[in-house]
C-alpha cells in the first residue's frame, strides 16, 4: 500500500466534520488576501521590495494574487485540496521567512503571526485533504462506484 493511499485511508477515518468549517474559514482567508492585494497592489510591492527576495521578482506582484484566489477557491469548495494547499506552502513560507519575520510578531503591520497560523492550516489540509464535505471527497466515492 503506497503512503498516500495510507494517509487517504487514515484520513477518511479520522475526519471529524468540523474541520470542513475550518477548511473553508482559510480558504476565504487566502481569497480575501488575494483580493487585497489585486485592489492594493503598491502593499505588495513594498512587501516584495523589503524583503531579500530582491528586485528581479516583480513577478511575484503578479502571481502571488491570482494564486491566493485560486488556491483559496480550491480550498473552499474542497476540490484538489491537497494540490492548492501545496501551491500556496511556498508563498507563505516567503512570507514568514523573507517579509514577516524582519518586522518581528509586535510590530505595529505585522502579519507574522498570521502567517504561521495560515502556513500551519495548510500543512495539515495538505495532509488532511478535503475532508467529508468536498468536491474532492464527492469525487473519489464517484471513481470508487463507478469501478465496482
Amino acid at each position: 500500500m503506497s503512503y498516500l493511499h495510507q494517509i487517504k485511508e487514515w484520513s477518511r477515518q479520522h475526519s471529524p466534520k468540523w474541520l470542513v468549517v475550518l477548511r473553508v474559514a482559510l480558504g476565504l482567508l487566502l481569497f480575501v488576501k488575494g483580493f487585497s492585494f489585486i485592489q492594493n497592489s503598491t502593499l505588495l510591492v513594498s512587501f516584495v521590495e523589503r524583503s531579500s527576495i530582491g528586485s528581479n521578482a516583480g513577478w511575484l506582484v503578479t502571481v502571488i494574487p491570482w494564486l491566493h484566489l485560486l488556491g483559496g477557491t480550491l480550498i473552499v469548495i474542497g476540490l484538489f485540496t491537497r494540490l492548492a494547499a501545496l501551491i500556496q506552502v511556498p508563498i507563505l513560507l516567503g512570507a514568514v521567512f523573507f517579509v514577516n519575520a524582519r518586522q518581528g510578531i509586535f510590530a505595529g503591520e505585522s502579519d507574522l503571526l498570521f502567517s504561521i497560523i495560515i502556513l500551519i492550516l495548510l500543512l495539515f489540509f495538505l495532509i488532511e485533504g478535503g475532508g467529508f464535505l468536498s468536491l474532492d471527497h464527492y469525487r473519489e466515492d464517484s471513481f470508487e462506484k463507478t469501478n465496482t
